[in-house]
This record gives structure tokens, C-alpha cells and sequence, in this order.
């Protein structure tokens, strides 16, 4: 596949993707090595192509199966066709500060109510798997995400049970910046130990430098680590080379989407968020094409059903 021909920008991107084939093709190509389909079911990469319907049929005798380029992705089931959720997947990949399921609703001509589920969707396929351990300089922080108590209206905290300075409604994210690097973030349940140093253990090599704030937490750090801290309660913000300024910076980056654009993050959906904001972060150095590309890579073998995702409470943004 020739870059030069590919869209560049989100005009270009409409025009390109506006052919069912050409969706089809372009998804074959990054989904499949050389483009070649593999059966869903039996994994075989023997099938024929049933131009006149769109699909595949496996060729394997034990299979014959029939499927689509959307089986066993996070398109499977979607009435949608693949124009509009190509064009979904770069708007958000391509939002610096994330997109609204209403700015895609009345982008694409679709209801609220399907491009927050297709939202959700996209942020199912831009959580990171595993790409190896952090290593190096690494450091971790914790954000807390909510409103603030003396904020909220009296009859709103009553109905939700807040005192005036309550902080037992935020949910805590803990995040593992490698400097020059990647960075990964988790919903935790507490600050306490148990709580935050088992992710750090799994997410960062054994040896690395670790820095942080002087948070009990941390306390054991140095049994796997070369791990140092900033005291923040004596005003200390930087050290020589010891400083978690990075994380917090992109502790900004990721609040700032969520009061610009998200306003409110039910807490059972907040980690898909912070894998969206993670997912942009580490496809920083490329263009939008490349971010799109990279997402489009990671839509297999995930999937989720609306009753799923919303349980029984509704939808937001």
C-alpha cells in the first residue's frame, strides 16, 4: 500500500474511504499479512471472495464458513458501514483532546446513542496489549478523577452522599511514564500499597530508575528498583534529575480532555479513557494517518455488546 495515495486529512479521508471496496481492501490489508484473509473460525488462510455479497467463504472442508471483513472485530454486529466508522476511528485517533459522541453523531448523520457505543468501541481496540516492559528513567504518579466536593450543588452531593469535603468519590489512576518513552496508566482502587506497587512491578523492568513523589506507596520501590523521590509537602518539585514532572504533565493533558470534552466519566467506563488518552500519547511522533493506521491494526479478536458497556446505567459522552 503506497502512502503517497493515502488521505492525509479528514477531507481527503471522506473522499478515500467513500467506496465500500476500497474500505474493504484497506482493512484487509492492515487486519491480514499481505492482505490475505484468515478464516474467523478455523483460522485457515484458504477462502474465496463472493464479490456480489462482500464476504469470504473458507475453503476449508471442515469450515466452509462465511465471513466479513467486520467478523471478529469491533465492527461485527454494527449495522454501520465501514465509510462511517473509518471516518470515526480518525476523528478520535486524530483529537488531540479527544471527540464528543455528539460531534460524531452529527458528523456522521448517525444517533447519539450509536457513536457513543462506537466511541467505546474504538477505545476498546486502543488498549495497548503488551509491548514489553518500561525501562530506563521511568516515573509514576497517581491522578484522582471526579468532581470536587465544594464544587457540586448541595442537593447534588446529598443525592450522591458527598459531605462538602468528601474525596471518597474520586477514583484513583495510577500512570508509569518511561521518559523519551511510552507511558501506561491503570484504575486503582486505593493509594495504598498493595494497590499501586503490584502494577508498577508488572509494568516496569526490574532495575530501572524509578522516580516519584514521597508516597507511602512507594516505600518498598527499591527492592526491584534504583528508586528515588520528590518531596512534594516541602515544596520540592525538582531534585537534580529527579522529578515527576512528565507523568503530571500528562496528567494535564488527560484532565484537560476530560473537562473540555467528556465533562463526565461514569467510573466502570474510566479506564477505556485513560486508554484512549495512553493509546494518542505513545503515537505522538506520527501524523494522522499513522495513528489511524496503527489503530486499525489492533480492531481484531475485540469486541463488546451494548448491554455490556452500559449495564444499567445511560449513556454519556
Amino acid at each position: 500500500m503506497a502512502n503517497a495515495n493515502l488521505p492525509k486529512t479528514l477531507v481527503e479521508a471522506v473522499k478515500y474511504f467513500s467506496d465500500e471496496q476500497t474500505c474493504i481492501d484497506f482493512v484487509a490489508s492492515l487486519r491480514w499479512e499481505n492482505g490475505v484473509p484468515l478464516c474467523p473460525h478455523c483460522n485457515s488462510d484458504g477462502a474465496g471472495f463472493l464479490a456480489t455479497r462482500k464476504i469470504w467463504k473458507c475453503k476449508n472442508k471442515e469450515c466452509r464458513k462465511q465471513f466479513s471483513i467486520k467478523t471478529g472485530t469491533i465492527f461485527e454486529d454494527s449495522p454501520l458501514k465501514l465509510d462511517k466508522w473509518l471516518i470515526a476511528i480518525w476523528m478520535i485517533a486524530g483529537a488531540k483532546n479527544g471527540i464528543s459522541s455528539y460531534e460524531i453523531h452529527r458528523a456522521l448523520g448517525i444517533t447519539q446513542k450509536s457513536a457513543w457505543f462506537v466511541l467505546h468501541r474504538i477505545r476498546l481496540a486502543m488498549e495497548q496489549g503488551s509491548f514489553g516492559k518500561l525501562s530506563g528513567t521511568v516515573e509514576a504518579d497517581e491522578t484522582w478523577i471526579g468532581g470536587n466536593a465544594p464544587n457540586m450543588h448541595k442537593k447534588t452531593r446529598l443525592a450522591r452522599g458527598i459531605g462538602r469535603k468528601a474525596k471518597s468519590h474520586k477514583v484513583g489512576v495510577l500512570g508509569m511514564l518511561e521518559r523519551k518513552g511510552k507511558v501506561r496508566a491503570k484504575v486503582i482502587k486505593s493509594k495504598r500499597t498493595r494497590d499501586i506497587l503490584p502494577h508498577v512491578f508488572e509494568n516496569v523492568a526490574e532495575g530501572s530508575t524509578l522516580y516519584t513523589d514521597e508516597a507511602h506507596a512507594y516505600e518498598f520501590a527499591h527492592l526491584r528498583f534504583d528508586h528515588d523521590a520528590v518531596v512534594h509537602s516541602a515544596l520540592e518539585y525538582v531534585r537534580d534529575n529527579v522529578h515527576t514532572n512528565s507523568i503530571e504533565n500528562f496528567w494535564s493533558l488527560f484532565k484537560r480532555t476530560i473537562k473540555g470534552t467528556y465533562i463526565s466519566i461514569q467510573a466502570e467506563h474510566l479506564q477505556r479513557y485513560v486508554e484512549e488518552q495512553c493509546f494518542r500519547y505513545n503515537n505522538r511522533e506520527t501524523n494522522d494517518l499513522g495513528r489511524f493506521m496503527e489503530l486499525l491494526k489492533s480492531i481484531g479478536g475485540k469486541g463488546i455488546t451494548y448491554q455490556e458497556l452500559i449495564g444499567s446505567r445511560p449513556t454519556g459522552h
